[in-house]
């Protein structure tokens, strides 16, 4: 799929942060896109934006809209609910007739922070409904569809540095889940082996993001509540507990992230792990302690 043109391609988490900006990339490079977000409000917005229009949608469902020329529609998608995804999918063909690219970015975080035994179980449940359930679902609701086309297709899900590469122990919760999401990706990998769909697992950086996930913790449903309001650390909160550990925080652009997706889309490459010094230094000292049996020195202090 070096030439995306005329592609559909679906993300979730879209109205904002990385999945805005993968869907931006995408029409410039003359694909149809389906955002999905949790967020009503938000993804009606973005994607009245992003079509050029603030006309009422096309359709009887009010959960759409569709741009000029029928690039752009959206549904509003509770990535944990796995109806909500079938339905996704099922808008996405019923509109387009096909599905090329399928971006499994929708995720919180970092919710649960502190020691492990004392996180209450909401946390677990929600971050785990929202960034591995809500992977699985993507998958089940997609792959299938994407196989029985016999089109060329690439899934890319989203993971971190943080858990993807190696946890921060501050943050067991979000880092876990992260984790979880690239072994997925390297199973997804090995089953797809040959059948022309291929898949990816993002890493968004190098450095930190200024997105939406910080502040995930307003759209917690309340099955997944806690005894207490959770006192949820912002992206400044978080910049001066790296100053004070002696970490400079440096942010990457959203567009960035992008332009590495459509690279790597391109280039059919797994790993979509922007290079860094620090990164390639943390990968190393792990593999390295694995291969000596050694306890993990590579660890970042609790922030």
């Amino acid at each position: 799929m070096r030439d995306l043109a005329g592609r559909v391609a679906v993300v979730t988490g879209a109205a904002s942060g990385i999945g805005r900006a993968m869907c931006e990339r995408f029409l410039a490079e003359g694909m149809r896109v389906v955002l999905a977000d949790v967020e009503e409000k938000a993804l009606a917005e973005t994607a009245g934006e992003l079509a050029g229009t603030t006309a009422p949608p096309a359709s009887g469902n009010p959960l759409e809209r569709v741009g000029a020329g029928g690039d752009v529609a959206a549904v509003v998608t509770d990535v944990a609910d796995a109806g909500a995804v079938r339905r996704l999918a099922d808008v996405a063909y019923e509109r387009f007739g096909a599905v090329h690219v399928l971006c499994n970015n929708a995720g919180i975080g970092p919710a649960g922070g502190g020691a492990m035994w004392e996180i209450e179980p909401g946390d677990w449940e929600w971050a785990w409904a929202v960034n591995v359930r809500g992977v699985i679902n993507g998958i089940n609701a997609f792959v299938p569809r994407m196989l029985a086309s016999g089109e060329p297709g690439h899934i890319v899900n989203t993971s971190s540095g943080n858990g993807g590469v190696a946890p921060l122990p501050g943050q067991p919760v979000y880092a876990t889940t992260k984790a979880a999401v690239v072994t997925l990706t390297e199973c997804l990998y090995g089953q797809l082996a040959g059948t022309g769909v291929t898949a990816s697992v993002l890493f968004p950086g190098p450095h930190m993001l200024r997105t939406g996930i910080w502040t995930a913790e307003r759209n917690r449903p309340r099955e997944f509540a806690g005894a207490a309001p959770r006192r949820v650390r912002s992206v400044e909160e978080i910049e001066e507990a790296m100053r004070a550990a002696g970490i400079e925080p440096r942010f990457t652009p959203v567009e960035e992230v992008a332009d590495h997706v459509v690279r790597a889309i391109r280039d059919e490459r797994f790993w979509i792990l922007p290079e860094s010094p620090r990164t390639d230094a943390t990968v190393r000292a792990r593999a390295e302690s694995m291969l000596a049996r050694s306890d993990p020195g590579y660890l970042s202090p609790p922030l």
